[in-house]
């Protein structure tokens, strides 16, 4: 075993781990608290529950020395009487429980943080909503990063009627590029190829078109009348590139845009 046992694993509970709570509330007489503090110096979980549950003493001795007035003259003992041993398993499974969710909600957090970091570059549509096309249509990164780039060359092709955007910047290591698609129809499995000067064709980018395409004038719904926004990379330097084509995965080209 790689840890100290929770005490709700197993079928014994180690007495010390049910007086965390009572130590933290300070009311273990002091052979008890000795005892607790010798298990305390090998026990992560106890650790880190007295850590949640430090500051809990300081205020419920400040709320004890409230003064007693009128009907109320027991608030004062009451308040700082010792709890009972099932509110102390309370409060300690509580603080537990709060503990979990914390430690849930922040690895949900850094797992988005690093799916948006990893496919933000190929960032195509993001929708609040379903899958029918209905949804609310917000920013992405490959949108916000087409329009700071000014560098861009547009054509919209005469038989398929798709029209295309190219936005191109000169990177260290080749073009960095980001595509506009629009008035495209789905369901199509597409790439960005770009066409080198020497002939030779590089993919940059994929994806996948829904039945609802993008880019698509006067349809019904908001996403349909957004434009794709994916972006692409290859090591050919802008004064290398020829052209750029959007082709399905059977062969077929949607649109060329010249360089």
């Amino acid at each position: 075993m790689s840890g100290p046992m929770s005490p709700r694993q197993g079928s014994s509970v180690p007495s010390e781990h049910e007086t965390v709570g009572a130590y933290a509330l300070g009311i273990l007489d002091d052979a008890e608290a000795t005892a607790f503090e010798a298990h305390l110096a090998g026990c992560e979980w106890c650790a880190q529950q007295l850590d949640e549950l430090a500051g809990m003493e300081p205020m419920l001795a400040a709320l004890a020395d409230l003064p007693g007035s009128g009907s109320t003259p027991a608030i004062g003992e009451s308040l700082s009487a010792k709890p009972s041993p099932r509110l102390v398993e309370k409060l300690v499974d509580e603080v537990a429980e709060k503990r979990a969710q914390k430690r849930r909600r922040s690895f949900y957090m850094i797992a988005a943080a690093a799916a948006l970091i990893i496919a933000g570059p190929l960032a195509a549509v993001a929708v609040n909503g379903g899958s029918d096309g209905g949804g609310q249509v917000t920013a992405t990164p490959a949108q916000a990063t087409f329009r700071t780039m000014s560098d861009k060359k547009s054509a919209t092709d005469a038989s398929t009627h798709v029209s295309a955007t190219v936005a191109v910047a000169r990177k260290d290591w080749g073009t960095q590029a980001v595509l506009e698609l629009k008035n495209v129809k789905g369901p199509l499995k597409c790439s960005l190829v770009l066409v080198a000067k020497n002939g030779q064709r590089v993919t940059m980018s994929s994806w996948s078109v829904p039945d609802w395409g993008y880019g698509i004038p006067g349809a019904k719904t908001e996403q349909s009348k957004q434009p794709l926004y994916i972006g692409g990379a290859a090591a050919f330097q802008p004064n290398e590139v020829d052209h750029f084509e959007v082709v399905t995965f059977e062969g077929k080209k949607l649109v060329q845009v010249d360089a």
